[in-house]
């Protein structure tokens, strides 16, 4: 899920925003390759991927213990927090159909929500006040939607819907119960329906209840065992995936997520009126959780500023064992996904995920 809150969340229970370093410093990056190296041979990472479309390049072994070569653009990976771009766009559909107006209350749909104020549009943006729920799931049980969404109304809201701006996987948690009430199926099944199989992302998939590996190839994933941090990084590739739902839940491949962005801002899931609704009903994110200056949210999507100017829109998440950035900059510059086999979310590492990201954009206005 989030850089760094769904990440300690999992550690300390049993489970990006990808965002760049300031301007200045990003300027200042290396080509793509280079970045992924010092990830590997500076960081400690594992394995990294960066994946524009064109080329993959790629440092590290996807295996420690056989050294096989690191996974290529058709490897599976958790999405983590991508997904809430997914998950944004099934709403949309929603609304561009006319099934939900972004302005309903949430407890229109979800009963758990009556009488409160929080909106569908607030959810999307993050400013619903609506406390985080990830640290409070007891991950080695499963659990349903409700019960996760009853955690958090036990806490007191951040504050009132809409007076500010705070990441929460309860959002996107709770849009998926909107999406189950209106579309009449499992949020799961209609973001197959409506962003899936009209993309042709046959290699991305919801994980099954019980499912814990990772269909196809993919590379391992190494980190802080949630239930036994004291070991130090092992491998963690197997996770509850099920569990993470609407928020956190899909997995996929680099070639999938790119053609997803690709496909979200080039009109071919929703009409223009309703990206534009995206990506301009935004809140300034400057300097808050790891967004650098001149960072905006939107409706499940975030624009990164780029060294070479402009930004790309996209979401990232990270996972104890992986961190993911990357997303569509403007200008029609190409899309990127980059991803690292471990935790990646702060200090050099994060730097070096993101200018990995920032080269491989700038170069297409070169």
């Amino acid at each position: 899920m989030h850089r760094k809150r769904f990440a300690v969340a999992v550690l300390l229970a049993a489970t990006i925003t990808g965002a760049l370093a300031p301007a200045a410093a990003a300027r200042e990056s290396a080509p793509v390759q280079q970045q992924l190296d010092l990830l590997v041979e500076e960081d400690g990472v594992p394995g990294a991927l960066a994946y524009d479309g064109r080329r993959t390049r790629t440092a590290g072994v996807a295996d420690l213990e056989s050294g096989r070569a690191m996974a290529g653009s058709q490897g599976r990976f958790r999405l983590a927090s991508n997904t809430k771009a997914f998950t944004a766009a099934a709403v949309m559909r929603l609304v561009v159909d006319g099934r939900i107006r972004l302005d309903d209350r949430a407890g229109t749909y979800v009963p758990q929500l009556a009488g409160r104020t929080v909106t569908v549009r607030q959810l999307l943006k993050q400013t619903s006040g609506l406390p985080e729920y990830s640290g409070l799931v007891d991950w080695s049980r499963p659990g349903t939607s409700e019960d996760y969404l009853a955690l958090a109304l036990k806490e007191e809201p951040l504050f009132e819907p809409g007076t500010d701006w705070n990441y929460s996987n309860t959002n996107y948690l709770v849009l998926g119960m909107v999406i189950d009430r209106v579309s009449g199926t499992d949020f799961r099944t209609y973001v197959e329906r409506t962003i899936l199989r009209p993309l042709r992302l046959d290699d991305t998939y919801w994980p099954a209840p019980g499912e814990f590996t990772l269909r196809g190839p993919h590379a391992r994933n190494y980190g802080l065992h949630p239930a036994y941090p004291q070991a130090g990084r092992v491998d963690v590739t197997e996770l509850p995936g099920y569990e993470f739902g609407a928020s956190g839940g899909l997995v996929s491949t680099p070639e999938d997520l790119n053609a997803f962005w690709d496909g979200l801002f080039g009109g071919r899931l929703l009409p223009g009126w309703a990206v534009r609704l995206m990506t301009r009903d935004t809140t300034d994110v400057s300097g808050r959780d790891v967004y650098p200056a001149g960072s905006r949210y939107g409706y499940g999507v975030a624009s990164i500023p780029l060294s070479c100017g402009g930004s790309y829109w996209g979401h990232g998440g990270d996972l104890p064992g992986n961190s993911v950035g990357g997303g569509r900059a403007t200008g029609g510059r190409g899309t990127v996904t980059v991803y690292t086999t471990t935790w990646a979310a702060e200090g050099d590492s994060l730097r070096h995920l993101q200018r990995a990201v920032d080269a491989a954009l700038c170069a297409g206005s070169r």
